[in-house]
């Protein structure tokens, strides 16, 4: 298809001696590449492998964890840190977020290592973010790494980071339409936590329809419903996450 625009004029002498504005049309081509968004996806894709690799040469076991704005991503990680230590399991975090270091100082106090990650206008982490905000973590000394994504149930999805497992939260404040609004996360996670059930009564939300939704996406799913402000559930999300994967 092509666009027509003016983008210039010039002034003619005519034959019988006078002058005229005459324009000149310029024509642009509608051009999409559709091996971009392709390409992308490969060169990220590409990375993730290279981290896993550097993950595993160091015995790290690495967990994207994903979910909305205020679903208790940074507050599963404040409740399992302390449970991990009294294991001997040495954790570590990469907070990821748009602007701002909230979740990296909530997680820091917790005395394991841990690095900030901006990611400025980007609404998801890609491979790339991680692989550089790995170099700056002692991995040696890390058994378990959280990888906190930006809070979004949408731009996550696609990006992969080199994680062992991908782990979604959401919480019943969020409606119990969560998961049916936003099947392309559920299907790519290997576990899914239902959080603030303590809430669900008081918002109207029916956590077995949000159970139904997510084994309904992703039979294989496995699914934990917590109550993080009270610990309830901490046991069995602790248990899903040190499990070995199954090939």
């Amino acid at each position: 298809m092509r666009c027509p625009f003016i983008s210039s004029f010039i002034i003619l002498r005519c034959a019988n001696g006078t002058y005229k504005h005459c324009s000149i049309i310029h024509y642009c081509m509608h051009h999409i590449d559709v091996r971009l968004e392709k390409d992308i996806f490969d060169v990220n894709n590409r990375i993730a492998r290279e981290n896993t690799s550097q993950f595993r040469a160091h015995g790290v076991r690495a967990i994207d964890l994903l979910g909305a704005i205020g679903s208790g991503k940074t507050a599963l990680i404040e409740k399992i840190v302390p449970v991990l230590k009294e294991r001997r399991i040495r954790a570590g975090a990469i907070a990821g977020d748009c602007y701002g270091d909230d979740d990296f100082q909530r997680i820091r106090v917790l005395g394991i290592p841990v690095v900030n990650a901006n990611t400025g206008k980007e609404c998801h982490l890609d491979a790339h973010l991680v692989e550089h905000a790995a170099e700056g973590l002692p991995l040696d000394e890390i058994d378990l790494l959280f990888i906190e994504n930006v809070g979004n149930m949408v731009c996550p999805t696609d990006f992969l980071l080199g994680a062992e497992k991908r782990v979604v939260i959401v919480s019943a404040t969020e409606g119990d339409d969560v998961v049916n609004k936003h099947p392309m996360m559920f299907r790519g996670c290997d576990i899914g936590i239902i959080n603030k059930v303590d809430l669900a009564p008081l918002v109207g939300a029916s956590l077995d329809r949000m159970e139904a939704d997510m084994r309904r996406y992703n039979p294989s799913m496995t699914i934990c419903r917590t109550d993080l402000k009270n610990g309830e559930g901490l046991g069995a999300v602790i248990d899903a996450l040190l499990a070995e994967q199954s090939s």
